[in-house]
């Protein structure tokens, strides 16, 4: 197995092997990234039929930035078609209780849609609810990640950064 610059597995038709022997069932993983030089013919022998891999061009990924990678994984996060759909903005809106929650509230989505972060405010909504539904614990927060209202309002954090008043600056750096 290969690892590249964005620490992702590259699998090759021994790895593969290898997996199959161990007892694992390599047809769940549909994003495996496997190796351009894997023959899918005899994998598909091996395996008793051809997986959906995502094949992986080395040349491609290469020559892929940090900022090209990081929209690829957005993109990509497992969510439930009613997150993908949320209009989350409203959402946080209808959290707050007052006038002055909903100008930070305000504020910061601006700054989230500015980075193009809905999508990660949407995952982080799902994520949470996932959470408080098998009855997980989490941390109550830390970092930079407290400075943020819209967070503490989706219940990832359980600091207020109003009460604090903490700069959201901070978190968005």
């Amino acid at each position: 197995m290969k690892i590249n610059q964005f620490s992702e597995q590259i699998y090759d038709q021994e790895d593969l092997i290898n997996l199959v022997m161990a007892g694992h069932d390599v047809n769940q993983y549909p994003d495996m990234l496997v190796n351009h030089t894997v023959d899918l013919e005899t994998a598909a022998l091996i395996l008793e039929h051809v997986p959906t891999f995502v094949r992986y061009d080395e040349a491609a990924r290469d020559s892929m930035t940090q900022e090209q990678f990081d929209r690829r994984c957005q993109s990509r996060w497992y969510m439930p078609q009613e997150y993908q759909g949320l209009d989350i903005a409203a959402h946080v809106l209808s959290l707050c209780q007052t006038d002055q929650e909903l100008q930070r509230a305000g504020q910061e989505l601006l700054l989230f849609q500015e980075r193009d972060l809905f999508n990660l405010l949407r995952y982080l909504k799902f994520l949470v609810d996932v959470l408080r539904a098998n009855r997980c614990i989490w941390g109550v927060g830390r970092g930079s990640s407290v400075a943020s209202y819209v967070l503490y309002l989706l219940g990832v954090h359980r600091i207020n950064s109003l009460y604090y008043d903490l700069d959201p600056q901070e978190f968005l750096r």
